[in-house]
């Protein structure tokens, strides 16, 4: 078990009890099933997350932070923790449920699917520059 998801867990835990909910399994389960819009997650994933087992994909992790009350980086990574090379997200206020889904929806895919939406992307605001 790795030191960030087991600090991860801990947020998530911390965080639940904050709001006023048990920090179990089931609890966080109903939680985010009847919050997220893609396919439901499992008993064990949940318990996974809150052991410390397992780190949510970033579209669950966004869902997951909304629940307890969080921006979704603060719940990953820690309060005043931000990466090298990134900055606070503010770009996400800005745009609208259609934009929103697509972020989304591009996360959820694989890596490969996901090569190919950005070169396309790429490819067709290199056009625009040119007509």
């Amino acid at each position: 078990m790795s030191d960030e998801k087991q600090a991860f867990s801990q947020r998530l835990a911390d965080a639940m009890r904050a709001k006023g909910y048990v920090a179990k399994p089931g609890v966080l389960l109903k939680l985010f099933n009847s919050r997220y819009s893609g396919r439901s997650v499992a008993f064990s994933t949940a318990s996974k997350w809150l052991r410390g087992l397992i780190l949510p994909e970033q579209d669950k992790m966004r869902v997951l932070a909304s629940l307890v009350g969080m921006a979704p980086h603060e719940l990953q990574y820690g309060a005043g923790k931000v990466r090298v090379g990134e900055g606070k997200a503010n770009w996400a206020e800005s745009m609208g449920q259609q934009e929103l889904a697509m972020v989304d929806a591009y996360l959820s895919l694989p890596p490969a699917q996901r090569k190919l939406v950005r070169e396309l992307i790429v490819a067709l605001a290199a056009k625009s520059k040119h007509d």
